[in-house]
């Protein structure tokens, strides 16, 4: 189909739908366009953001400088202290208008279709509001999650947000003649069950939404197959088809976020690599309408960190040294923000090349600022041909002006004296290709390096995750520094004053 009629179908996920405004940054550079967008919970904001006529690149920076804490405003003692831990204040008043939603220009909104999903607690239905109706109430209603926030009284009807009924509405779009939805899920889907109160909270929630959404896809199956007998359904003749933007781990959650353990730079990142990856492999057909479409890999004992290198860079260089002079003196400095993920740290102990994956964005000024990976590969001490030399390995891809280019660099850990460990360490001789490897040819080089600055900053962002309770977390932290600094021991003390 040529140009088929499409829906944005923006699911919920708490403070973690950063993730969404990654995958819209995708579909925009890759031209998609929505006649409709529908958004649950969550997926409001990002919804609440383009209706308001913000860019991809907007609703990016906006989520990057959002302070997270915004979110949270404390009831007052005595006002509906009982019905939930904190009120609107900090939504209606930091949020909203940080985010760059303004209800006037989503009321006036001409160039695209929205519709937003609430829960009338009153009648215990699902509504769903044209953009055109949209009111600032209605909107903080979609967010209002029980226990985290109180209702919302509307029309003499009490309103909160929709996950318990549904998180996406896919319906709506069929009612409304999409020929392809695109859903954005944020929402986990494993087959692991967690302790304590608020992970099961959590599952509640998981429960609800992929329930809902499923029971939505079995009537689009039964939908699709009346086509097949030459039906004709909501005005449709030919089948419709769906395709899935999701991670391929869950997403970590709202107290993460608040913690400063995950950031929205790092959500979005996930986002847009997430949907490169599956634009680049899209069929078509899409994805079949069954619960395999959501479903996430276990959460593994796993170990993260964020990092930032930057350094002297000039394109039409090849030798890292030499860039790394020419950018200085030119004033160029390319600078890599990374975020290093270890989903399974036991594999990861013991592979011999301790393989990890780089999520990462780019500032350099001949190619843009804030742009963001498509892939990444994390190597830490990864054995060479050398047996004296060992690598720390970050490669990121990206685009820039349509071009595809591939950041290779690595950290050089050698048997050296101890004086050089801290250079060694880092400093990372980097290349960049052209293409979507190393295979490319080198278009430029540099040398980046960690200042104390950024060291400092790193080390807070270091921490196990997915520990099923405290002991487990400082175990596993223990092990992974008695790795790492055990390494640097061999190589730079024991080797070296062998």
């Amino acid at each position: 189909m040529a140009n088929p009629k499409r829906s944005l179908i923006l699911a919920g996920g708490g403070m973690r739908v950063a993730y969404q405004a990654g995958v819209i940054l995708a579909f925009s550079e890759e031209g998609l366009t929505f006649d409709h967008a529908d958004g649950a919970s969550g997926g409001t904001m990002n919804l609440a953001m383009m209706l308001s006529g913000l860019s991809p690149r907007e609703m990016q920076h906006r989520w990057e400088t959002l302070p997270v804490h915004d979110f949270a405003s404390v009831m007052p003692l005595g006002k509906g202290t009982l019905q939930a831990l904190g009120d609107a204040r900090g939504v209606r008043e930091g949020v909203f208008p940080r985010l760059g939603i303004d209800i006037d220009k989503i009321r006036s909104c001409s160039s695209l279709e929205g519709t937003f999903n609430v829960c009338n607690f009153t009648r215990k239905t699902s509504e769903v509001i044209p953009h055109r109706q949209m009111t600032m109430d209605h909107l903080v209603a979609g967010i209002s999650l029980p226990l985290f926030m109180p209702p919302v009284s509307i029309d003499g009807s009490l309103y909160l947000d929709a996950v318990w009924i549904r998180d996406a509405n896919l319906m709506e779009a069929v009612r409304r003649g999409a020929e392809e939805l695109w859903l954005v899920w944020c929402i986990g889907n494993t087959g692991q069950y967690h302790d304590g109160p608020f992970r099961q909270y959590v599952h509640m929630i998981e429960i609800s939404a992929n329930g809902s959404l499923f029971k939505e896809f079995d009537q689009i199956v039964e939908i699709n197959a009346r086509i097949a007998k030459g039906e004709t359904v909501y005005g449709h003749t030919e089948p419709i088809r769906l395709h899935v933007i999701r991670p391929e781990f869950p997403l970590p959650l709202d107290p993460d976020f608040f913690l400063g353990l995950i950031d929205a730079p790092t959500l979005i990142g996930y986002g847009y690599a997430d949907a490169k990856k599956y634009l680049a492999a899209r069929t078509a057909e899409g994805v079949p309408f069954s619960p395999e479409v959501t479903k996430m890999a276990d959460e593994i004992l796993g170990f993260t960190f964020r990092e930032k290198m930057a350094g002297g860079f000039a394109l039409g260089e090849t030798d890292p040294e030499t860039g790394a002079k020419v950018g200085h003196d030119a004033g160029n400095t390319f600078t890599m923000h990374a975020t290093i993920d270890i989903h399974d740290l036991n594999r990861f102990l013991s592979d011999a090349s301790h393989p990890g994956s780089l999520t990462g964005r780019i500032d350099f000024a001949p190619l843009g600022f804030d742009v963001p990976s498509t892939s990444g590969v994390f190597n830490l001490f990864s054995p060479t041909n050398d047996p004296t030399m060992k690598y720390m390995v970050y490669e990121l891809g990206f685009e820039s002006n349509g071009r595809k280019y591939y950041m290779a660099g690595r950290k050089e850990v050698k048997q050296n004296p101890i004086v050089d460990l801290w250079k060694a360490t880092t400093t990372l001789y980097t290349q960049l290709h052209e293409g979507i490897d190393k295979s490319g040819p080198v278009v430029g080089a540099g040398v980046l390096s960690l200042g104390v600055a950024d060291l400092v900053a790193m080390v807070p962002t270091m921490h196990v995750t997915n520990a099923s309770n405290p002991v487990e977390a400082a175990e596993a932290m223990s092990r992974f520094g008695h790795f790492f600094l055990g390494e640097l021991w061999n190589t730079y003390v024991k080797k070296a004053g062998a």
